[in-house]
């Protein structure tokens, strides 16, 4: 499994995350996806909060390369890191 998470900073946060509608949509009936959301950040005004969970690197490589568009004239500064995980338990 693969994860991806962090955060970003954007330039208008509620006008990111409208704009990040279809992608979310898109990203959740991707063959692969197990979750995929970005949220607003309860403390800081320009912050999203990514979260991604994926079954394996080639669904997520095939979900970036046919992704809704290009959003990162919006971004100013990111802190996005994968993870790989090999076992998983439910809480």
């Amino acid at each position: 499994m693969l994860i991806v998470a962090g955060y970003l900073r954007v330039l208008d946060r509620d006008r990111y995350l409208d704009s990040c509608r279809a992608v979310v949509e898109t990203a959740r009936t991707t063959p692969g996806c197990l979750d995929y959301a970005l949220g607003a950040d309860l403390v800081e005004p320009d912050r999203v909060t990514v979260y991604e969970r994926w079954t394996s690197r080639e669904a997520v490589e095939s979900f970036r390369g046919a992704g809704p568009g290009d959003l990162s004239e919006q971004i100013i500064d990111a802190d996005v890191r994968e993870f790989t995980c090999s076992d998983e338990r439910r809480l």
